[in-house]
């Protein structure tokens, strides 16, 4: 026991400093938000044919990204004859409606996320309830990494709760099965009033690589009011706690 205990005050502090400090650092792989570049001098179509969930779209040289249906697999950057699209390093891609989540050339999205009313209702804590709609638990996994100590969710009084009941809002992943759908009404109704939906994920904001499928609803605002969508495909756990906490109003 006195080896754990020697062992843990040599580590010393593990929680990051973000949003006090500098924000954790990614991997060289990781995808942020997308630019697009203005006037492709190709005139061609080569992005939008190459994206396999119809994000892209528009005239063939001022194409617009939808963000809550992009799974952020690259194939348009790599297929962009001009490098006219790249994927970022920014993580700050949370908005409150799926039209905010437009990207169109030369343009970013919008930085204010702030809620007055969740602000108001939950600034000081938030409670949610976890619900997986028929998602494949990545989403799912990146929201428990903020549980860890590293991330420590619960220091800024965000916790994920067992029962509805206890619950200020839900958090949604997947594209919400047919066979989920009763569940999340039924979970949806269990929350007291007032209460607020989160949808985390490319699937859960618009039906992701199974939009359209007869098995799925097409993501949560078909079943249910939503008040915040993150997208990613998964989304990177500091987008999510990113998101969580500008909704709330504990960070600009």
């Amino acid at each position: 026991m006195f080896d754990i205990v020697r062992e843990r005050l040599k580590q010393k502090h593990r929680t990051m400093p973000w949003p006090d400090g500098p924000a954790p650092e990614r991997s060289e792989r990781y995808a942020g938000c997308p630019v697009l570049q203005p006037d492709c001098p190709k005139n061609c179509s080569v992005c939008i044919d190459a994206c396999p969930v119809q994000a892209l779209e528009g005239s063939k040289n001022q194409v617009q990204l939808d963000l809550s249906k992009c799974i952020f697999c690259r194939a348009c950057e790599s297929a962009c004859p001009e490098d006219k699209i790249h994927f970022g390093t920014d993580f700050k891609m949370a908005a409150l409606s799926r039209e905010e989540l437009t990207i169109s050339p030369g343009q970013t999205l919008p930085r204010s996320v702030l809620l007055e009313r969740a602000r108001k209702l939950f600034g000081r804590s938030l409670k949610l309830r976890q619900v997986s709609a028929g998602g494949c638990n990545a989403c799912e996994a990146d929201i428990n990494v903020l549980g860890t100590i590293g991330w420590d969710l619960g220091r800024f009084g965000i916790q994920l709760v067992a029962s509805p009941r206890h619950a200020d809002g839900l958090i949604i992943t997947g594209p919400v099965t047919q066979n989920m759908k009763t569940a999340l009404e039924k979970t949806y109704a269990a929350i007291p009033d007032p209460k607020i939906v989160i949808a985390v994920g490319a699937c859960a904001c618009s039906g992701g690589l199974f939009a359209g499928h007869a098995e799925t609803c097409g993501g949560a605002d078909s079943v249910v009011p939503v008040d915040l969508y993150i997208p990613g495909c998964p989304p990177h756990p500091l987008t999510i706690l990113d998101g969580l906490l500008r909704f709330i109003g504990r960070t600009s």
